[in-house]
């Protein structure tokens, strides 16, 4: 959630300027934003990875970092490449990124230097996931947390030993995992919210112990979204599972898992927003629709259909939705109908990697580029 009231209420003209625009090679991971950078990470020629440190103003390159890789996803997901999926992410200090052949790099922010790495099929002895590595990583107090090497897995920041690691083999499926790691609070307990492509589980952050899981259904372990917090429960919906908030219970140190209600509709890869406790969710028939946490309910689903995958960003208001066709989507957040306020198509390639959106300016990571774009309300700017 991006908590800023003076978005415009058009993608037209001036209110969204294009800033610049900086080729590059495949991928899907999205762009990683500071005060004065703008990191991304690609694949080229299908043979090595490539980190790159942008000026946040221009897009001048400022470093590069890169390491020789390569594999081949299998099923349907070959028709889209086999280019690097993981977001990076940051402290401030380091880069932690995680490379297909299930590698996590650590890289120093100001130059690109290479701190330290793990190959996590060396250290465990498991074999290359089917997928990659497809979930982002997490940075949290005095460690990294991934889902890799057939687990979940706890490394210190500062030097990639292994602090604690498990879920091993716990419902990941080919070795693989597609939804990435979040903090959150449930039943007053901080723990780690981590789903597997099999299951859903929450991790003391210290210790590795699990606190909790349940088995979530998936058509071959399509567990793609993020899971969702709402209060003492989480939402999530997957390929071929459906929909389901499943309650969080707690007894002293024991916590239980309830199924709070169950749809038939279907999720796929993007993660809802919540706003005022409903869920606005991109659905697997590429349908969107607004769904009432609290009952379940649907309370409107559009009749056109869309892109396979929207990235979803809101300030509370407004949802600003970047559609996998290439189009950027203003829709205004309201539980009473589907209000699209306007749309503006910004690339002609694919758009796979989540939206960013930072002050006055939104970045956009198309298949083989990043633009930066300038949106504002211009009528604010023209008052005395």
């Amino acid at each position: 959630m991006v908590r800023d009231d003076g978005w415009p209420m058009t993608l037209q003209g001036e209110a969204l300027a294009l800033l610049w625009r900086v080729e590059l090679g495949d991928g899907y991971s999205s762009p990683l934003v500071d005060a004065g950078r703008v990191f991304t990470f690609e694949t080229r020629n299908n043979t090595e990875e490539v980190v790159r440190a942008l000026d946040r103003k221009t897009g001048k390159e400022l470093w590069t970092a890169a390491w020789g890789a390569g594999m081949n996803v299998p099923f349907f997901a070959a028709s889209n490449g086999s280019w690097v999926r993981s977001t990076p992410a940051s402290d401030g200090e380091f880069l932690y990124v995680g490379g297909m052949r299930d590698l996590l790099v650590c890289l120093k922010a100001a130059d690109g230097k290479e701190k330290w790495r793990v190959d996590f099929m060396q250290r465990y002895g498991t074999p290359l996931p089917s997928f990659g590595f497809v979930s982002s990583p997490l940075v949290a107090d005095e460690g990294v947390y991934v889902q890799a090497g057939a687990s979940f897995v706890k490394l210190d920041k500062e030097t990639g030993k292994t602090l604690w690691r498990t879920l091993e083999d716990g419902g990941g499926m080919y070795g693989s995992a597609f939804s990435s790691p979040m903090l959150a609070t449930l039943c007053r307990q901080p723990q780690v919210l981590v789903q597997t492509r099999a299951l859903l589980a929450g991790v003391a952050p210290k210790t590795g112990q699990v606190l909790w899981k349940q088995p979530v259904e998936a058509f071959r372990g399509m567990n793609i979204l993020n899971p969702t917090v709402f209060g003492d429960n989480v939402f999530t919906s997957s390929y071929g599972g459906g929909t389901v908030l499943l309650g969080l219970d707690r007894r002293e140190d024991t916590f239980s898992v309830r199924t709070v209600w169950r749809t038939e509709s279907q999720g796929y890869m993007s993660t809802p927003v919540v706003i005022d406790g409903k869920a606005y969710l991109h659905r697997r028939d590429r349908k969107f629709s607004c769904v009432d946490l609290a009952s379940g309910r649907e309370l409107w689903i559009t009749k056109d259909r869309f892109g396979q995958y929207w990235s979803l960003v809101s300030n509370g208001k407004l949802i600003l939705a970047l559609d996998q066709k290439g189009e950027l989507l203003l829709i205004r957040a309201t539980p009473e109908k589907f209000e699209l306020l306007d749309r503006r198509k910004v690339s002609t390639a694919q758009a796979w990697a989540h939206l960013v959106v930072c002050g006055e300016e939104v970045f956009v990571r198309e298949k083989k580029a990043i633009a930066a774009y300038r949106w504002r309300q211009i009528s604010r700017q023209s008052q005395p």
